[in-house]
């Protein structure tokens, strides 16, 4: 009996555990992964760009740097202006360098590799002349108010721009 139960249990653990694999595993969570381990390590490269040599460049006043920015309010607060400004820059940084070294080149490669689709025409259509429904043009009976339709006269063939007829 004990047996029985355990070999139930293991059949249902093999399978939540093999659903759980084919779930890590699949490609895309794994590029994921690996996207926000690269992402985390640019940004501190970035963050330590910004405030170890940019934001010291830029004075505020006197010999207050960016970073030292700060705007003193009730009792004994300070809001850190300067900080801010800094996480800011980080993130405009960031996402220019997203943008320009991930986004355009991929959406580059997709509009090279991506077939190009021809812009279907519209059926022709005419004005149905008892109901002024829009209907398809070689339709006899119109599909509003089934009246019979005149055919359509032949077109005549249109001349080619700069054409002159004989005798013109």
């Amino acid at each position: 009996m004990a047996a029985e139960r355990f070999r139930q249990f293991e059949g249902r653990a093999t399978k939540t555990l093999g659903g759980f694999r084919s779930f890590i595993l699949r490609g895309n969570v794994v590029d994921l992964a690996v996207g926000i381990v690269i992402g985390t390590a640019f940004t501190s490269v970035v963050t330590a760009l910004v405030s170890g040599i940019i934001t010291p460049l830029i004075t505020v006043s006197g010999n207050q740097t960016l970073a030292d920015w700060t705007i003193p309010i009730y009792n004994n607060g300070h809001l850190k202006i300067g900080a801010f400004l800094i996480a800011i820059l980080s993130f405009l940084i960031v996402a220019a360098v997203i943008y320009f070294l991930v986004v355009l080149p991929v959406n580059a490669l997709t509009s090279r590799f991506k077939p190009h689709e021809k812009p279907v025409e519209p059926a022709p259509t005419r004005d149905c002349p008892y109901c002024l429904s829009s209907i398809p043009a070689a339709a006899t009976r119109c599909a509003y108010c089934t009246s019979p339709l005149p055919p359509l006269a032949p077109q005549a063939q249109a001349a080619p721009p700069g054409y002159r007829a004989p005798g013109s």
